[in-house]
C-alpha cells in the first residue's frame, strides 16, 4: 500500500534552470506555526537552496508565511530550517558540492504520514543557451503531438 503524499508547493523554475542529477528525502525541522502555515498552503520555494554548514544541511531562503491566528508564536518568514538526513549522507553531498561546484535546490516540499518532507536535488546549473535549446525542443514536441491529434481524427 502507497502511502498517501500531500504536496504543499513545488520549485516549477528549478527544473528549467538546473539539470538534475540525484534527488533525495530530508525532514524538516519547523516550528508549531510554521507546520499550520504549510497545511494551509502558504509557502514558497522560489529562491530557496541548501547550505551544508558545520555538518550540517539548511534550507534557506525558503518563505513559508505566517500563520494567520499565530499571534505572538509566529515565527520569522525566512529563517533557516534545518533538514534531517543520515550523517553518511550529508557527508556524501559535501563531496559531491566542494568537488564539482553542485547545488542543493529544494524540489517540492510535502507530507508524508504527517511529517513535513522536502525533496532535495543534486543539480548543476544550465547555461543559457541549454535553457534556449530545452524550450525551442519542448516547443517543436508541442506542435508534433498538435499535428498528429489533427491527423488521428476520423
Amino acid at each position: 500500500m502507497k502511502e498517501a503524499e500531500k504536496t504543499v508547493v513545488t520549485n516549477r523554475k528549478a527544473r528549467h534552470l538546473y539539470d538534475i542529477l540525484e534527488t533525495l528525502e530530508a525532514g524538516i525541522v519547523l516550528q508549531g506555526t510554521e507546520v499550520k502555515s504549510l497545511r494551509a498552503g502558504k509557502a514558497n520555494l522560489g529562491d530557496a537552496y541548501a547550505r551544508i554548514k558545520n555538518g550540517e544541511v539548511w534550507l534557506e531562503d525558503m518563505h513559508i508565511s505566517p500563520y494567520e491566528h499565530g499571534n505572538v508564536y509566529n515565527h520569522d518568514p525566512l529563517r533557516p530550517r534545518k533538514l534531517l538526513l543520515h550523517k553518511r549522507e550529508i557527508k556524501r553531498l559535501m563531496g559531491k558540492v566542494q568537488e564539482k561546484g553542485l547545488t542543493l535546490i529544494p524540489l517540492r516540499v510535502y507530507f508524508k504520514r504527517g511529517k513535513a518532507k522536502v525533496e532535495l536535488a543534486l543539480a548543476k546549473g544550465k547555461k543559457i543557451y541549454d535553457r534556449r535549446e530545452a524550450i525551442k525542443r519542448r516547443d517543436q514536441e508541442r506542435e508534433l503531438a498538435a499535428g498528429l491529434r489533427g491527423k488521428v481524427r476520423f
